[in-house]
Order: C-alpha cells, then sequence, then structure tokens
C-alpha cells in the first residue's frame, strides 16, 4: 500500500440527538476561558458515537481523569501553569459526566465533589485570590466563590453571578467570572437551594419561589467586604439563574444593574415549553388519576416512557421537592416575577434558536420592566443563537461586560 499523508484522522462531528449535540457545543464553548480542549472533546464525542448515548458519563468521566492525573504530574514537576491549565479542563470534564449522572446518587455527587476539587486545585497553581464561601440558609450550607485581583483591595465594581438548573459555580467561572476578574471586577459566584452545587452537600436541598430569601443573604456578605462598592453591584443570572436574579432584583433595591441571560419571569410556562415535544401541557394532558409519583416511574415500561425521560422526569420532580408529576407543575405556578417590580437598569439577552417561549418571555420583560432595559438577541451568523450564547461565550461575555462597564463604571 502507498504511504500517505493526512492532515488528522479527528473529524468534526457531533451527534443526531440534539440534546447530546447541545451538550457537546456547552463543553467546547468553554475552551476560549480555559475550560476545555477542543481535540479530547470531539475525540471523547467520537467514542460516545460509538458505543452510544449510555457511555457519555464514563467517558467524560475518563477523560477527566485522565487530565487531572496530567495536571499532578506537571505540578510535581513546579509546572504550576501547565498544571492550572489542565486542572481546568479538568473540572470540566468532571462536570459534563457529572450532568447525565442520576441526580442525588452517589456517583452524581463523587463527580461534582471532583469538579470542584479540580477547580480549586487549578486555582491554587495559578495563585488565584480565591475564598471558599458558605452562607446559611434555612438550615443548609450554600456555597459560593470569591475572586478579587490583589490591587482590588479599594471598592470597586462587583458581579454577584450565579447558575441555573444544571450550571454550577465552577462552569460560572469560565462563562463569565474569569472574563469579569480580567477586566478588574470583583465576583462572587454565588448559588443558592436546589442548585447542582449545594446538592453536592445537601442532599434534602431545593429550589424555592423567593429567590430574593438566598440572594440578599449573599449580597449581605459581599458588601460586608471593603473591596465592594455598593454603587457599582450588579446581578447576573444564567439560564433558570434568570429567574433567580430577576425575582431578587424585585425585591432588593441593593442591586445597581441587573443581567438576565435569559429573562424568566414564568417558569412554568418556560417548563411547559420545554416538554412540548414530549406532550401538551401536563396538566392539561393529566388527570389526577393519571398523575405519577417517582416510585411509578419505576414501574412505567421503556416503550411508555424512555430511560433518559424517565430520568429528567425523576430530576424535575426531585429539584422542586415534590412528590408527583403533576404537583411539580402546580407548584411551579409560584415560580412568577413582576418585571415591573425591576427598578434598576437591566441587559437582558436572548438566543435566536432558542425557541418561541423564551423570546416571548424576553419581550414581555422588555416592553415591561420598571427601569430602563437593553436587549439584545444573539444570532446564528454570530454562532451565539444557542442558549446562553454557550457557542461564542467571548462575543456574550463583551456584550455583556461592556454594557455593565458603561452603566456602572461610568
Amino acid at each position: 500500500m502507498a504511504d500517505t499523508t493526512v492532515r488528522s484522522t479527528t473529524r468534526v462531528a457531533g451527534f443526531d440527538d440534539p440534546e447530546l449535540d447541545f451538550q457537546l457545543l456547552r463543553q467546547l464553548g468553554m475552551a476560549p476561558y480555559g475550560g476545555a480542549s477542543v481535540g479530547e472533546c470531539l475525540a471523547v464525542a467520537a467514542q460516545i458515537r460509538d458505543a452510544g448515548a449510555h457511555a457519555w458519563n464514563d467517558a467524560f468521566a475518563g477523560l477527566a481523569e485522565r487530565q487531572r492525573a496530567d495536571a499532578q504530574e506537571r505540578a510535581g514537576a513546579g509546572h504550576r501553569i501547565s498544571a492550572r491549565d489542565r486542572y481546568l479542563q479538568a473540572s470540566n470534564s468532571f462536570r459534563a459526566a457529572e450532568y447525565f449522572s442520576p441526580f442525588g446518587t452517589d456517583r452524581h455527587v463523587e463527580l461534582g465533589l471532583a469538579s470542584r476539587a479540580a477547580f480549586l486545585a487549578a486555582m491554587a497553581e495559578d495563585g488565584t485570590g480565591v475564598e471558599e464561601l458558605w452562607l446559611p440558609w434555612r438550615g443548609q450550607r450554600l456555597p459560593g466563590y470569591w475572586f478579587a485581583a490583589p490591587e482590588s483591595a479599594t471598592p470597586g465594581p462587583t458581579l454577584l453571578a450565579t447558575s441555573g438548573f444544571d450550571g454550577t459555580l465552577e462552569e460560572s467561572y469560565f462563562q463569565i467570572g474569569l472574563a469579569a476578574l480580567q477586566r478588574g471586577w470583583r465576583v462572587l459566584l454565588i448559588c443558592g437551594p436546589g442548585q447542582m452545587d449545594t446538592a453536592r452537600t445537601e442532599p434534602g436541598t431545593h429550589f424555592v419561589p423567593d429567590t430574593e430569601s438566598w440572594v440578599s443573604g449573599w449580597l449581605d456578605l459581599a458588601l460586608e467586604r471593603p473591596e465592594v462598592d455598593p454603587e457599582r453591584l450588579a446581578l447576573l443570572g444564567i439560564s433558570f439563574g434568570g429567574y433567580f436574579v430577576s425575582r431578587a432584583a424585585a425585591h432588593e433595591p441593593r442591586v445597581r444593574a441587573l443581567v438576565a441571560n435569559s429573562p424568566v419571569i414564568d417558569l412554568r410556562a418556560y417548563m411547559v415549553s420545554f416538554v412540548a415535544g414530549m406532550g401538551d401541557d401536563p396538566e392539561v394532558a393529566l388527570t389526577p388519576e393519571e398523575d405519577f409519583s417517582l416510585a411509578d416511574i419505576d414501574e412505567m415500561p421503556d416503550a411508555e416512557m424512555p430511560d433518559p425521560i424517565k430520568e429528567m422526569t425523576r430530576s424535575l420532580i426531585r429539584r422542586f421537592g415534590q412528590t408527583t408529576f403533576l404537583n411539580t407543575f402546580h407548584y411551579l405556578r409560584e415560580f412568577i416575577v413582576d418585571p415591573a417590580a425591576i427598578r434598576c437598569p437591566a441587559l437582558e439577552l436572548v438566543g435566536a434558536g432558542e425557541g418561541s417561549e423564551p423570546i416571548r418571555q424576553y419581550e414581555v420583560f422588555g416592553e415591561r420592566a420598571g427601569g430602563p432595559v437593553t436587549s439584545r438577541m444573539f444570532t446564528t451568523a454570530q454562532g451565539a443563537d444557542t442558549h446562553c450564547q454557550l457557542g461564542n461565550l467571548t462575543l456574550s461575555c463583551a456584550v455583556t461586560l461592556d454594557w455593565l462597564d458603561d452603566t456602572l463604571r461610568g
């Protein structure tokens, strides 16, 4: 056979399944801020395509373990920057494995804690001034990270940022935290009850509609710090976090600027649209007699409810602290925000490819907010039409942080 020369055996290919494809894009999108290696992600994607969707968890966990071992070896040899970079990638690979691990299981917690440990190891190698915080709230401990450069000892602009249903503190660092630090912002990454980080140590945690009850506690902690200028205090929420921060800003006059990415003002309507592919509004499609519990899900044949849908449904019920499917959607009626109560300047972001319901809520927020609103819809041509602009975080961070600079620094 003749000798050949090729550029690469790696192929840029995703998945036919839209959820798997989105999760791969989510991982790839972290590369600009150190959260992923494109080549390693594509290699794992090929491994998953060959083995099947069930292999996602083990494939990304295996990648994370290899990255962590590489980081440890480099750290031991004194190569601190190289070790930092590999620990960061390991942290985000553990998060990717955590995502498809059944919520609340020992494996799920193990992967989440491994992601946290790798992230803190990266910060230690870098010398970044990160401080682990724990906020007491209704018998639970809510975790957070505080970051400030050594030259940030005097009062300055401060960003409090939170993720949503399945994001983490560590992922928020890649999505917005590092970009804000690069621009001189003090950064407090926060989470609340029900979120992934809290569930790692608080197994009974669940989401609550009155998010101001815990966001206000984080604001208290931030304002105790001499590095924080109370007149330049911004609040940002990603995904479901768009609800957390919008609801909090409607009750919290100390918030001087709000970023909702995207604005979720009616969570039940949002969730109904999310499950629309599986049927109608659950409270319309199901009678009380047809309602089902967590135990009932285990008994359903796969032909009636495929295994991935079972796991999504279990997670939904548990994360909202309910016992049945219909009870969960009834509880979601409490997750409402009145945009008119938000008086501070606000930036609302949405991707053109997110679907009609997120765009409808984005439009309602812009029309009804009680303060000035800047609206930005990202397009397919910009590579940012995805949920939370995960395909182009560089652009998303530029839009967000330039607006914050103009709004609060000026």
